[in-house]
This record gives structure tokens, C-alpha cells and sequence, in this order.
């Protein structure tokens, strides 16, 4: 998500996995498995989408085609993560409900491998099929930056003309609208979206962000999206080049989500959430509030 996660109730999320030592590790294991092929087809549409832009030099797509590829796949990817893990595709937002309690932090690790390994292995599908096109565009020499530069192909990077302090508000800000939007998508107190509307509306909601704060970094927004990416790429061929450009840009895309998505919830809270408490009508009792918990 980008790609974005479903905001679900801790019941959700933690789905299929049973008490018991060697029950909870062959469940632990399957929810890794399970979690990479969501990623994959998610995280697959977007780079491809950079891809045929990049390499087939604007004949192919311009900056729209991008978005809408991440926003179709990020729909894609909740629909089918929904049921295996309440589609935790985005680090940042899984880091979020540990730290609020809606999620155990033994499950983590489970979480961000599934996640790690399904972008990794769209970056190196992306790869494979796009390889002749990456050899005939750089003569086979893949640079991070200069007029044939393909590592944004994979990952963000910041544009020349942005500081790092520039670059790390921009993300931070299009996390603080992802939760904001997901929350908005997910309040059933408020006028939520229908069932079964949520996965399409936030895939719109990435597409938004995309056309509206896509210029400075290309909006990263979830350390599973970029980091994976990262290091395949550097592993391929474009070295260690892919850590050190943009002023070491590499841990933006990993912190500046999480703090954007801890503020997306806070801001949600008090602005929203506090304010929007449904009423009960009852007998003589009425205009008293009913307290209900948020499920984030």
C-alpha cells in the first residue's frame, strides 16, 4: 500500500492463528506465506506501471498511468489479503496497531516478512519481465541517477530540486492523509462506505494521493513498498548507489510513514472520533452518549 491496509478489528487480523507452541508457529508460517501474494500482485501493477512508463519513454503512460496502477493495485491486494490477515500490506500501519494494542507484537515479525518477501519478489518479477527493455534503455548499465537512470523503476527517490527535510514532511503528510482516508472509509459511526466498497475506495484514495503529493518523493507511504524493492535492486546491479542518493533518502520511506501514521490516527481521534459518538433513544433516556471503541 503503497499501498494502504484494511482497518479491521483485532479478531480480524488475527485470523487462523491457534494457542499452543507448535500450532502457533505452523500458523505463524502460513500467515507469512500467505501474506506474500497479496504484496506481490499489488506491488506488481505499480512497478510495472513505472516501467512502461520509464522505459518506454512516455509512449507507454505518463504520470496518471502510475497512480491508477498502484491504486488498482492496492485494491487488488486487500481483496485478497482481507481474509488471511485483515490485508496488512503496509508496515507502517501494522507497526500502528501494535503500538495501539490491536495487535500482539509477537505477530509482527510474521507480518513484516510476508510483507518484506511478497515486494521483493514483485520487484524481481517487475525485473524479469521488463529485463530486455531495462537492457536495451541503459546498454546495460543500471545507474540510480543521470538521463538513464532506472532504480526509481523499483523504489522512491527524492526529486533533485527537494531537501530531506522537504521530502520527509511530503511523506509524512500523504501517510497522515492514507490513515486519515482509511479511517474516514472504515467509520461505521460516521457515514462510512458500503461493505465491500472499502478495498475500491482505497485504492481511489492512493490513486488521490499519488495525483496530489506524488511530485516530491512518489510517495512511498509504506515501508513495504520501497525498502524491499530497494534492496533487490541493489543486489541486481545497481549497487550500493541505491542506499546513498538523495542524501541517504533510504530511511525516509521507512520512519516518516510510521510517525505519519501514528498522527493520522491521533488527529482522526480527536477531530473525528471523539465528536461522533452515536446517541441512544431509549425509554426516558435520551441524548446520552454511547461510548464505542475504535477498532484503530
Amino acid at each position: 500500500q503503497s499501498g494502504a491496509g484494511r482497518h479491521c478489528a483485532p479478531g480480524q487480523q488475527s485470523r487462523g492463528l491457534q494457542t499452543g507452541a507448535g500450532s502457533h508457529c505452523c500458523a505463524t508460517a502460513s500467515l507469512r506465506w500467505s501474506l506474500q501474494l497479496p504484496l506481490l500482485s499489488g506491488t506488481v501493477f505499480g512497478l510495472s506501471s513505472v516501467a512502461q512508463v520509464v522505459l518506454g519513454r512516455g509512449d507507454f503512460g505518463q504520470h496518471l498511468s502510475i497512480n491508477l496502477g498502484f491504486g488498482i493495485g492496492v485494491t487488488l491486494g486487500i481483496h485478497a489479503a482481507g481474509g488471511i490477515s485483515g490485508a496488512h500490506l503496509n508496515a507502517a500501519i501494522t507497526l500502528t496497531h501494535c503500538l495501539l494494542g490491536n495487535l500482539p507484537w509477537r505477530k509482527l515479525p510474521a507480518y513484516l516478512i510476508g510483507q518484506f518477501l511478497g515486494s521483493f519478489t514483485a520487484a524481481a518479477t517487475v525485473f524479469g519481465l521488463y529485463y530486455d527493455a531495462l537492457y536495451d534503455y541503459t546498454k546495460g548499465n543500471f545507474t540510480v541517477t543521470g538521463p538513464t537512470a532506472t532504480a526509481s523503476i523499483f523504489s522512491t527517490y527524492p526529486a533533485p530540486y527537494v531537501s530531506l527535510l522537504g521530502a520527509f514532511f511530503t511523506e509524512f503528510m500523504a501517510t497522515v492523509m492514507l490513515l486519515l482516508g482509511i479511517l474516514i472509509i472504515h467509520d461505521e459511526k460516521n457515514n462510512g462506505a458500503l461493505k465491500g466498497m472499502q478495498a475500491l475506495l482505497t485504492g481511489i484514495l492512493v490513486l488521490g494521493i499519488g495525483l496530489g503529493m506524488g511530485m516530491n518523493t512518489g510517495y512511498a507511504i509504506n515501508p513495504s513498498r520501497d525498502l524491499p524493492p530497494r534492496v533487490f535492486t541493489a543486489i541486481a546491479g545497481w549497487g550500493m548507489d541505491v542506499f546513498t542518493a538523495g542524501h541517504h533518502w533510504w530511511w525516509v520511506p521507512l520512519t516518516a510513514p510510521v510517525l505519519g501514521s501514528l498522527a493520522g490516527v491521533l488527529i482522526h481521534k480527536l477531530f473525528i472520533d471523539f465528536h461522533n459518538q452515536p446517541v441512544l433513544e431509549s425509554g426516558n433516556e435520551k441524548g446520552q452518549p454511547v461510548v464505542e471503541t475504535s477498532t484503530l
